[in-house]
């Protein structure tokens, strides 16, 4: 069965994040991911690149996986 907690671990081990949280019910995933990667791309390059970071996972088990994405200046006003 997926986890958020697996679905966190491929993510923070995919990627450098500065914040990372996801919730789910075992069916549905919301992940917010904060990220210097993510500075001068579009939502879709994003969204791109954290499915990367899932690989075949995101095809074979994971089926719905809402994402919010931020730079880390993006997150900071966020919390402002």
């Amino acid at each position: 069965m997926v986890t958020p907690e697996s679905i966190y671990a491929n993510i923070a081990e995919g990627m450098v994040v500065e914040h990372l949280s996801v919730i789910g019910d075992g069916a549905h995933f919301e992940a917010v991911i904060v990220s210097a990667e993510f500075a001068g791309k579009s939502r879709v390059q994003r969204h791109q690149r954290v499915f990367q970071t899932l690989g075949e996972r995101m095809r074979e088990e994971i089926h719905a996986l809402s994402m919010k994405t931020y730079t880390p200046e993006e997150w900071q006003k966020q919390a402002d």
